[in-house]
């Protein structure tokens, strides 16, 4: 079990971890119906949830998709090569290493002092190939091998928005670059009304990469409400079929659109460069209440 700095258990009992960070103030809260999880939250912006006793338990919407997409980037439990543009509370890469054992996998999380706060009180699996590097996205993605990842996913957010060069064409460049031909990429987005962000972020992609799919809860598709979008991209044709069926039977289920039905969402959206690229909008404050 991970042993907080005195060397004592720790139990999902016990109070909050409270410690300020680079990005601001994380709490680490413990989750009262799993023993051993824990939910990281970011200046009250949830950003992470970990069960330490199991962590191919995804308990976030959006993680549950990019866990989809993990499942069905290679045959079952092959090892991949996987780079996370984002670690939060190292959620994803976790889950990778326990469904893909002997993967070897890139965490790219700016934040130092969250890193340290993660390490120390969510311990990572000591055997598993994790490299964690404390730069920002796109320094640290410059320094992937070319052609090296099966996997980059991007789940980055400072002050609950998506840093606009995260949002470019020339960053999807080098994607590119770092994965294999074949190779999958996958983005948390978040929008709202009237999706601008959203579209954008879709031509963008589709500048880039052949082959797209996106998975959201109807409601934020049809610009209802706030929420998250998990868009998926490659060269190579996309499990859509296996995708749908997966997303449709989560707690909360979701809708995959994909070919002509998504190039029509984008509504003549253009793509976004360096040079027009903004942050994604923040999030209206109800949404973490």
């Amino acid at each position: 079990m991970g042993k907080s700095r005195s060397g004592r258990r720790r139990q999902a009992g016990d109070a909050a971890v409270v410690e300020s960070v680079d990005g601001g103030l994380a709490e680490l809260i413990p989750d009262r119906e799993r023993a051993r999880a824990w939910t990281l939250v970011v200046d009250g912006a949830p950003q992470s949830h970990v069960d330490l006793d199991d962590p191919a338990y995804l308990s976030f919407e959006y993680q549950r998709r990019l866990g989809h997409v993990i499942d069905l980037v290679a045959p079952q439990g092959r090892p991949v090569h996987a780079v996370h543009l984002g670690g939060g509370a190292f959620t994803l890469a976790r889950y990778v290493a326990a469904t893909r054992p002997r993967s070897t996998q890139q965490v790219v999380e700016r934040d130092a002092g969250l890193v340290q706060l993660v390490r120390r009180e969510l311990p990572l699996d000591p055997n598993a190939r994790i490299r964690v590097r404390s730069v920002d996205a796109r320094e640290g993605l410059a320094k992937v091998p070319d052609g090296w990842a099966d996997l980059v996913i991007t789940d980055v957010f400072s002050g609950a928005r998506t840093p606009a060069h995260l949002t470019s064409t020339e960053f999807l460049d080098d994607v590119r670059r770092a994965l294999k031909p074949g190779g999958v990429y996958a983005a948390n987005l978040a929008d709202g009304p009237p999706l601008a962000h959203l579209r954008g972020q879709i031509a963008t992609a589709a500048a880039r990469f052949g082959q797209l799919a996106l998975v959201a809860d109807p409601t934020v598709l049809r610009g209802k409400r706030f929420g998250n979008a998990v868009l998926v991209a490659s060269d190579q044709p996309l499990p859509v079929a296996e995708l749908t069926r997966r997303a449709a039977s989560d707690p909360h289920p979701g809708r995959v659109e994909h070919g002509r039905t998504l190039t029509d969402f984008t509504g003549g959206a253009v793509p976004v460069t360096d040079l027009a690229a903004v942050a994604s909008p923040a999030p209206p404050a109800s949404v973490f209440r």
